[in-house]
C-alpha cells in the first residue's frame, strides 16, 4: 500500500529535497508526487509568449457551445485561455507556433 504526500508541506522526517527529486520517489513506504496546478491566462498575448515558450510540450483545443479552451502543457503547469468568440479561436489556432503539437479534442 503507497501513500500520496503533498509536497507544499515540509516533511522534516525527510530532510531538504528538492520537487523534482521527490517527484515519484518512495521515502520511508510513502510515495510522493509533484502536484502541479493549472493556471489560468485571460489574454491571449500572454497565451501566445507561453505557448512561445521552449519549455511548452503541446496545445488542446476543446471546443463547447460558449467556449473554446486552449490548453497549452508546459514542464510545470498546464495553461488555460478560455476564448467566448469562435473567430478570435480560429485566429488563435492559425498564430500557434508551428513546432507545437495542436490536438482538437
Amino acid at each position: 500500500m503507497s501513500f500520496m504526500c503533498h509536497l507544499d508541506i515540509i516533511l522534516p522526517s525527510f530532510g531538504n529535497f528538492a520537487m523534482h527529486d521527490l517527484n515519484g520517489a518512495t521515502l520511508n513506504g510513502v510515495t510522493c508526487f509533484a502536484v502541479f496546478k493549472p493556471k489560468q491566462i485571460h489574454e491571449i498575448k500572454d497565451f501566445l509568449l507561453t505557448a512561445r515558450r521552449k519549455d511548452a510540450r503541446s496545445v488542446k483545443i476543446k471546443r463547447s457551445k460558449d467556449v473554446v479552451k486552449f490548453k497549452v502543457r508546459c514542464s510545470k503547469y498546464l495553461y488555460t485561455l478560455c476564448v467566448f468568440d469562435s473567430e478570435k479561436a480560429d485566429k488563435l489556432k492559425q498564430s500557434l507556433p508551428p513546432g507545437l503539437s495542436v490536438q482538437d479534442l
